[in-house]
């Protein structure tokens, strides 16, 4: 039986229906994208039982740009073509900085992404989110 994840923090605005969602910019979406991609990187690796100045240590290592870079180039084809778009909206969205550790190409993919992350959380697809989660500790944080 497949677990189905439910979207409990989704409900703290419920004023935002799908089209809402759509008309948000690829930056808006990559800005939640985020919080929850780290959100799901910190929970995983707790089943570690590192002290926490490790935990921090680990979980920069998995949700920064080259990572978040590789891991959307990975998936590639594994992403539905609306998936592809949606990176593809966040990687050529305008930004006006560029984090000093980052090469800027990679800061661009990992916005898209973020912004595919964004997307399924807000549209409560929730099931493929963590499925595309799945893939990724399988591709980066089992080894």
């Amino acid at each position: 039986m497949e677990k189905e994840y439910k979207n409990t923090f989704r409900n703290i605005n419920r004023n935002l229906n799908g089209e809402d969602i759509n008309m948000l910019s690829p930056l808006q979406l990559a800005y939640i994208g985020d919080a929850v991609y780290e959100l799901c990187v910190r929970t995983y690796l707790l089943k570690k039982g590192l002290p926490v100045r490790k935990l921090h240590k680990a979980t920069t290592e998995y949700v920064k740009a080259k990572s978040q870079s590789n891991i959307v180039h990975a998936l590639k084809t594994q992403l539905t073509d609306d998936e592809k778009s949606l990176v593809r909206r966040g990687r050529n969205a305008k930004t006006n900085s560029v984090p000093k550790n980052a090469e800027l190409v990679d800061y661009k993919y990992a916005t898209g992404f973020e912004s595919l992350i964004g997307y399924l959380y807000l549209t409560g697809q929730d099931n493929r989110m963590m499925e595309l989660f799945n893939k990724i500790v399988h591709l980066t944080m089992d080894n």
